[in-house]
């Protein structure tokens, strides 16, 4: 009756279960953010020969990218708290697709240096403003499988850009290849800005979800506590927790991404017959975001504490990380696809945790400022990752298909030292009695 009055009324119809309708826009950004930023490190193999690039002039570039995103991240975090998602994630979006487009201007080492350099600033958004978007929209019973929905969007837009982008390449030419994405971006922001509100001001809600999203948010923000300011957040060891959950594990995740096709050449593997490699520890890392997600919130339903709930994920991922050191010691390529693939379904449940731990720990009105530190933590390790990997590659070329050996070898145990460290940070302490951070 109360619908078929709101119809006849005129007003907008109530679409069911619409957090999760939110949740699906949140997973297409992030894929057509991923398709955009894959589209280098799969050209890089024929644009290394085209412009004679060497290993170190490939890092270079990406590291430009890099360093605007790890900066980014921060400034936009802070940026997103202060003028909120929907505006945020706009002017993200926005600035990236237009970068897109001009990329295809590029003519040299410099020129690609730069566009990358401001794509990243613009990417850079992404993540705190989607984990805000979590907390403001999703209980935290399910705020991990809502995580892991928008952070699986990496995974289908690495798994989705080979496919995507080398039929444009051999067909047209690079240049239109970086056109595509760019295209896609404003595609997404008509869609954004007709769905996303807050939930107390959306147009299309039903009072009973507005109601049961509310009553926890509302909770969370009843003793109107200021924003805490980034040197007292940088005091609190759940801060550093968050920053090392991301900082020691997310570099090798972008080692995967950015320099998979190239340690593939360096085995012998040519990128054509390859190509089932290059996106099957894509799909892994899809359903590992799922599973991380999903297992952490059948834990909490079963009543198991908050934190351990994650922590078991941590401890997961940790150890299954490492299951890309065996690689040193083949050329198969399955075998190969099955250990990169083991490893990133691994990674992809620790990166859930990694992302939902902002939502847990601190009130909304922080949310993505700990995320954009956390971000900034992970854009520096892999600014380090990536100049080491550069180096080491390009001096051991003569050691032929073991060239990556070492490289590949500290990708399996940083993340672990990562789990280790996230243990024992994230924890309840005096600053959890005082208000300033959630119970977990």
């Amino acid at each position: 009756m109360a619908l078929a009055g709101q119809m006849e009324s005129g007003l907008p119809r109530f679409i069911p279960s619409l957090r999760w309708w939110i949740g699906g826009i949140l997973f297409a950004s992030t894929v057509i953010n991923y398709i955009d930023r894959q589209t280098l490190s799969i050209l890089a193999p024929y644009l290394k020969q085209n412009y004679h690039w060497t290993n170190v002039d490939y890092a270079n570039i990406a590291i430009a990218f890099r360093i605007a995103y790890s900066v980014g991240q921060t400034v936009c975090g802070r940026l997103m708290d202060r003028v909120g998602t929907r505006r945020g994630l706009t002017l993200s979006v926005t600035w990236y697709s237009v970068i897109s487009l001009l990329t295809s201007l590029a003519n040299g080492l410099s020129s690609f240096a730069l566009f990358r350099f401001l794509l990243g600033a613009g990417e850079s958004a992404n993540w705190p403003g989607a984990s805000k978007a979590v907390s403001e929209w999703f209980p935290k019973r399910e705020r991990g499988l809502a995580a892991a929905l928008y952070d699986s969007g990496s995974s289908v837009g690495g798994a989705v850009a080979p496919f995507l982008i080398l039929p444009v390449y051999f067909r047209w030419g690079w240049r239109i290849a970086f056109v595509i994405p760019g295209m896609l971006g404003f595609l997404w922001l008509i869609v954004w800005r007709r769905m996303y509100h807050l939930p107390q001001d959306h147009p299309r809600i039903s009072d009973a979800e507005r109601q049961m999203i509310l009553a926890e948010t509302q909770e969370a923000q009843a003793h109107g506590k200021p924003r805490l300011p980034w040197r007292d957040l940088l005091k609190l060891p759940q801060t550093w927790g968050t920053i090392i959950s991301k900082g020691l594990t997310d570099p090798v995740w972008f080692f995967v991404t950015d320099w998979f096709p190239i340690y593939l050449v360096a085995k012998g593997i040519s990128l054509k017959s390859g190509l089932v490699a290059v996106w099957i520890p894509f799909l892994a890392a899809d359903l590992g975001n799922f599973f991380g997600g999903g297992v952490s919130g059948y834990l909490i339903r079963r009543g198991w504490p908050l934190g351990a709930a994650r922590k078991a994920l941590v401890v997961f991922g940790g150890v299954g990380v490492t299951l890309l050191i065996p690689t040193i010691f083949t050329v198969n390529l399955y075998l190969i696809t099955l250990l990169f693939g083991l490893a990133t379904f691994s990674y992809a449940s620790f990166s859930t945790i990694a992302n939902v731990l902002p939502t847990d720990l601190y009130r909304s009105d922080s949310v993505a400022s700990v995320s954009g530190l956390s971000g900034t933590g992970a854009g520096i390790g892999t600014i380090i990752a990536f100049e080491l990997i550069g180096h080491f590659s390009d001096a051991r070329q003569a050691s032929g298909t073991h060239s990556f050996d070492p490289i590949v070898i500290v990708a399996g145990l940083i993340p672990f030292i990562g789990m280790i460290l996230v243990l024992l940070l994230v924890r309840n302490t005096r600053a959890t009695d005082q208000g300033l951070v959630r119970r977990i």
